[in-house]
């Protein structure tokens, strides 16, 4: 699939949405974002893999002011490979007390006829400078 610019930029759009809905507590809007069938994989921080969208919904309810305050979204890569359109970008989560971590999104997205949605997502932690090297 050959992606226009109009696909890169509503694929951006979709990534960036994302810290808008959770920092708002839109969890009813989640649809915007995912597949129903969405597989969010935040094993790097010890919840496994979420499947479905109700289980991302209860996971953000039950985390509840261990939330972060303020989801930052930068650097998004847009990559065409064979039939799948991967999406890297890096997040910066700002928790309530001013503390702050990084993370790395891997993105898989699909088009659908609302528009791009999340299909597969893991979320991987940045702990270590310079990637460990």
């Amino acid at each position: 699939m050959a992606l226009t610019e109009q696909d890169r930029r509503e694929i951006a759009d979709l990534i960036s949405l994302h810290g808008h809905l959770m920092d708002a507590g839109e969890l009813d809007r989640m649809t915007e974002l995912f597949t129903p069938d969405i597989t969010y994989d935040v094993t790097d921080f010890g919840y496994g893999s979420l499947h479905g969208i109700e289980a991302i919904h209860a996971a953000a309810l039950a985390a509840g002011d261990a939330n972060p305050v303020g989801h930052h979204v930068t650097n998004i890569i847009i990559t065409e490979s064979d039939d799948r359109i991967l999406v890297q970008s890096k997040g910066i989560g700002i928790q309530a007390d001013g503390t702050a971590g990084s993370v790395v999104y891997h993105d898989t997205v699909t088009h659908h006829p609302e528009g791009w949605r999340i299909s597969y997502r893991k979320v991987i932690a940045r702990r270590v400078p310079l990637g460990g090297r």
